[in-house]
């Protein structure tokens, strides 16, 4: 459960700009692509992301078939290259995975248009390499894997991407060359070595003590190992298949280092192959073979026909539990149909929990008022409830009953593959034997020619001369080495008898594979023909030999003359040689009567294993039948599964339209107007509106792309009705504490979001439209629904309380850095006075800079005992809270001290300033004595704010009075020496009106007039714009703390 929702709790990667959604004249065909485009791109996001969990099969499953939608791989680079492959090695872990799947189950294009990225994928993959560990060794292996297998198909274009071929294809991919099947079985030994340094790789990285394959990270890394197992099972067995063919070719010393390389790669895949079956994260997703207990001996041409290859067999996604797993959590956040329908009494709780009322004051509580204990709407829920469970445990049924079918199939198969194994094996022993006592009976033909050749000889010599001793010697060791070998062809019949019998008994159930025994058979026959040629190369060897006796027999007829006196002695003897070949003759007609009789046993045995493979036959055309049975029954259930999410996909937008339509309903029902809400729960109300559409959006081409995926945009489309509802609901209930402008305006909205809701699902009805829904008008309703609600919420509500806590102690220490840096300040300013200032400019800066220290000294004692006092009081108030649980508890208390805080410390900054201007003659004296003015102001705010909460008997608070006490009158010092220093330097102009006229004097007089006129008008501006300014002040104040929020409820 928490892999699967960690699963569904994507960051989500924002779609590329270039695809948004176009607008104008667009055609179908640019409106299907967009489409495409799109689904692509929030497919890929969802499948390559930062999170450390296996990449889900559906969103790699929509990768695969967009290439084949679009015959190539360009959407997925144009995404992919949008991503930060090099700064995540996550996401560039999950991109390799599902890269891999598009090499081997996308189209063939993909590998074309990927190897025009190769040199950036080297790029990364020597990036990677510097880390010595982690998701960065392995995806620097992984690429190097991923580069290999492109360049391998780009050489060998006949191989498939996901490596399945017969052995006709494997024999025509190397032209039947065997330099060919040379470079070919080495290039196939690389490539096997970078799958074997991955799976090492993966498994030197997990702490296999502990069971890691139950974790989501340990799955995240394992994951890829069923796409390597695939490939190294077909790797293997060809591998295995061309070194048989090599070493039929070639010498064995010339193959030897093949054979070396090879032996070391199997004990490495037997290896892996044997720890990844004892995974239980494997044992759920795949069945791995198990290699044989010794490699293959290549220098027996028969063990060929010993070998199995290794089947991957990967169960069916419908039988996979993570796969139940998922339907069984969707249907029960739909309906929990496990829970049988309580009473009336029962639900209505459920409803004030959502309402927030009573049972008994609710004016929208129907039941109690109608008497009504079930209305429509809870029947229909317990009718789609019972079909639902009706239709889970049919499809469950046909599960269960597809599952045995295909176990027991599949174990036919595997019974039969082995049966057929076994009987291939014996028939070719059989046809081999057949073959040597073939070749046997052609020697013995062979040997009874060269006897009769002998017969002739010899009775030239008896007319011509007389043979000797050593000829009698040989013609008795040919004889010696003819019963031999007739005692040996006896054995050799015996054994082919027994071999004949047990081939007989074992031949019940033969499989109709011809094509591969017809394969063996041609294989039997160029053996035979091998044999027949070295029997040939025999015969010539028997050939010279004869040449050699013929030269032999000229020179017994140069002696013949001496041999005349012992010519009697060997009439004798070959009277006694002569009775020998008689008997010689005897038994050959008796070898030649045997041999008959095994030909005709072997007709026999043939013709019974024609019997025999025709009965294979037709029990394989039954069993071809039966199947194709059951694909029909299955396709029949399939047809009827689909039109069952159909009309549950309907229900629910049917039951999604009735709650929009009962909420637009209340929005005319006059106890409504009592309700109200605030326009932050409005706003939220909204947001998670936007954020089920983009869910809502995403099950869609799930099921689009896949209908198994209907129980996601049910959930998804119930969810939304609830939102939408509950977002109009809320936003009348908000528009009854607004102005009647703002109110009318935000009624509109809501009505207008309703209909659009209403729009959007009515599209969703039909089965043609469904694809082709437009939410972008419900988004932009949604989208200004949620403008005015923030324009509505009050600004202090911007600062997340969570913050107050750190806020209060940065705001203090804030304050007490700008004291300081003030302090230091005016220090260096009075330093620089005394250096350039003189007489009584020099003593006026020092006065008015003295009593400014003076006052910043008072403010950091004044801001100290605040902390004080403050620590106090949430030593003594939080209790066992923690001190920023406190802050947010006092929320009001906390965003007071902070305002009086900020004050304070900006009071003091603005003061330096103004006291540097004067110092420096630039300033005005009354700009620093409001300056004081405002300081003192501040400091008692920031003394009001802090003895709020303090205890009267506080030893800190009666601190705080004294340095509040201080700060006042540090502050009447900077404005008396302000004064004093202004009445000092400026120069006072002694009125001297002896020499003026009459005229003069009194046109001195009307402008002194205007000019009191002029002074006193701008007086009273100023006075005024004073008092404005004030009065907003209070205002923006009274709003940044929320005053006047606690007398607001909601409905």
């Amino acid at each position: 459960m928490d892999r699967v929702k960690s699963s569904m709790q994507q960051v989500p990667n924002p779609i590329p700009k270039a695809l948004i959604r176009r607008t104008g004249g667009a055609n179908s065909l640019e409106l299907e692509k967009e489409n495409f485009e799109r689904g692509q791109a929030v497919s890929i996001n969802k499948a390559i992301n930062t999170q450390e969990v296996a990449v889900k099969e559906k969103h790699a499953r929509t990768c695969i078939l967009g290439t084949h939608h679009e015959k190539g791989a360009h959407t997925f680079w144009a995404a992919v290259n949008r991503l930060p492959l090099s700064s995540n090695a996550v996401l560039c872990w999950k991109f390799c995975h599902v890269f891999h799947k598009l090499l081997r189950d996308g189209h063939p294009n993909v590998i074309k248009d990927s190897m025009r990225n190769k040199a950036d994928l080297s790029d990364m993959s020597r990036m990677w390499g510097h880390l010595s560990e982690g998701y960065g060794k392995l995806c620097s292996i992984y690429l190097k894997l991923l580069i290999t297998k492109m360049e391998f198909h780009i050489k060998n274009p006949r191989f498939p991407g996901n490596l399945q071929m017969s052995n006709r294809q494997l024999d025509e991919a190397g032209e039947n060359d065997v330099n060919n099947f040379f470079q070919l079985t080495v290039e196939m030994f690389d490539y096997l070595e970078c799958e074997l340094n991955l799976f090492l790789g993966v498994f030197s990285s997990l702490d296999m003590s502990r069971s890691v394959s139950v974790t989501a990270a340990g799955q995240c890394r394992l994951a890829p190992l069923i796409q390597v197992i695939l490939d190294s099972s077909h790797l293997y067995d060809y591998t295995v298949k061309l070194l048989f063919k090599l070493h039929s070719c070639l010498p064995a010393d010339t193959l030897q280092g093949h054979r070396d390389r090879f032996q070391e790669q199997f004990k490495k895949l037997k290896s892996l192959f044997y720890r990844s079956s004892n995974l239980q994260y494997f044992k759920r997703l795949i069945q791995i073979p198990q290699l044989p207990e010794n490699p293959p001996n290549f220098l027996r041409a028969s063990a060929l026909s010993e070998h199995i290859s290794p089947v991957v067999v990967i169960p069916a996604e419908s039988s996979s539990p993570e796969t139940e797993h998922m339907v069984d959590l969707v249907t029960e956040d739909l309906v929990d149909t496990d829970i049988p329908v309580q009473p009336a009494t029962v639900v209505e709780p459920r409803f004030d929990d959502l309402f927030g009322t009573s049972a008994a004051t609710d004016p929208f509580n129907f039941n109690s008022q109608n008497g009504m204990r079930k209305d429509d709407k809870d029947r229909l829920i317990e009718q789609l409830t019972r079909e639902i469970q009706a239709l889970r445990e049919e499809l469950e049924s046909f599960r269960l009953e597809s599952g045995r079918l295909c176990q027991a199939l599949r174990g036919r198969v595997n019974e039969l593959e082995a049966e057929l194994a076994e009987q291939s094996h014996l028939r070719m022993q059989a046809l081999g034997e057949s073959e040597f006592l073939r070749a046997e009976l052609d020697d013995l033909r062979r040997v009874k020619e060269d006897t009769e050749k002998e017969q002739r000889s010899l009775t030239e010599i008896e007319r011509k001369a007389v043979a000797n001793e050593q000829r009698y010697v040989k013609l008795k060791e040919k004889y010696t080495e003819l019963v031999q070998s007739h005692a040996d062809l006896l054995r050799k019949n015996a054994e082919v008898t027994r071999q004949m019998t047990v081939a007989r008994a074992a031949q019940d159930e033969v499989d109709s594979v011809r094509r591969e025994m017809q394969e063996k058979v041609k294989a039997a026959q160029e053996v035979a023909e091998r044999q027949e040629q070295e029997q040939v190369e025999q015969l010539q060897e028997l050939q010279r030999e004869l040449i050699s006796s013929r030269v032999e027999l000229d020179t017994l007829k140069s002696t013949m003359a001496s041999s005349q006196q012992s010519s009697e002695e060997l009439s004798s003897q070959l009277s006694t040689v002569e009775s020998e070949k008689v008997e010689l003759a005897g038994s050959l007609l008796k070898k030649e009567e045997e041999l008959a009789g095994l030909g005709e046993e072997l007709e026999r045995v043939q013709s019974s294993l024609a019997c025999e493979r025709e009965s294979g036959v037709k029990t394989a055309e039954a069993l071809q039948n039966q199947l194709n049975e059951k694909e029909s029954r299955e396709q029949a259930l399939e047809r009827q599964l689909v039109a069952a999410r159909w009309s549950t996909l309907q229900g629910a937008v049917e039951e999604a339209e009735r709650i929009v339509q009962d909420s637009l309903a209340q929005l005319d029902d006059p106890a409504h107007i009592s309700c109200t809400s605030s326009a932050d729960y409005l706003a939220s109300r909204c947001q998670a509106s936007l954020a089920c559409m983009d869910r809502l959006h995403s099950a869609r081409d799930g099921y689009l792309a896949d209908n198994t995926g209907v129980s996601e945009l049910v959930r998804a489309v119930t969810h939304l009705a609830h939102l939408v509802g509950d977002t109009i609901v809320q936003g009348s209930a908000t528009s009854h504490m607004v102005p009647v402008e703002q109110a009318d305006a935000l009624s509109d909205s809501v009505k207008a979001c309703g209909a659009e809701a209403l729009a959007l699902l009515g599209q969703m009805k039909e089965q043609e439209s469904l694809a082709t829904a437009d939410s972008a008008t419900l988004r932009a309703a949604l989208d200004g629904i949620l403008a005015t609600a923030e324009k509505l919420r009050p600004r202090g509500l911007e600062l997340q309380q969570g913050e107050l806590g750190d806020l209060v102690e940065q705001e203090m220490a804030a304050t007490s850095a700008a004291v300081e840096s003030a302090a230091a300040r005016i220090e260096d300013m009075l330093n620089k006075s005394r250096a350039v200032d003189t007489g009584v400019k020099m003593e006026v800066n020092e006065r008015i800079l003295a009593s400014c220290t003076d006052l910043m000294q008072a403010i950091k004692e004044l801001v100290l005992s605040s902390k004080d006092l403050q620590r106090d009081i949430v030593d003594s108030g939080r209790g066992a809270a923690s001190m920023k649980e406190f802050y947010v508890k006092n929320s009001r208390w906390t965003e007071g001290l902070i305002s009086a805080s900020k004050a304070v410390g900006w009071g003091a900054t603005v003061m330096v300033d103004a006291a540097d201007l004067v110092v420096q003659g630039k300033g005005k004296y009354e700009e620093l004595m409001v300056c004081s003015h405002e300081i003192a102001a501040s400091t008692a705010q920031l003394v009001a704010a802090s003895k709020v909460k303090a205890d009267k008997d506080n030893a800190n608070l009666g601190r705080l009075k004294l340095a509040s006490k201080g700060v006042t009158q540090a502050t009447a010092g900077v404005v008396a020496s302000t004064k004093s220093g202004k009445s000092q330097i400026e120069e006072k102009d002694t009125m001297d009106f002896s020499s003026m006229t009459l005229t003069q004097i009194k046109r001195q007089e009307m402008d002194s007039q205007v000019s009191v006129l002029e002074l006193e008008t701008k007086l009273q501006k100023e006075r005024e714009r004073l008092g404005e300014l004030r009065k907003k002040h209070y205002e923006l104040a009274g709003v940044a703390e929320g005053w006047g929020e606690e007398g607001e409820g909601t409905g």
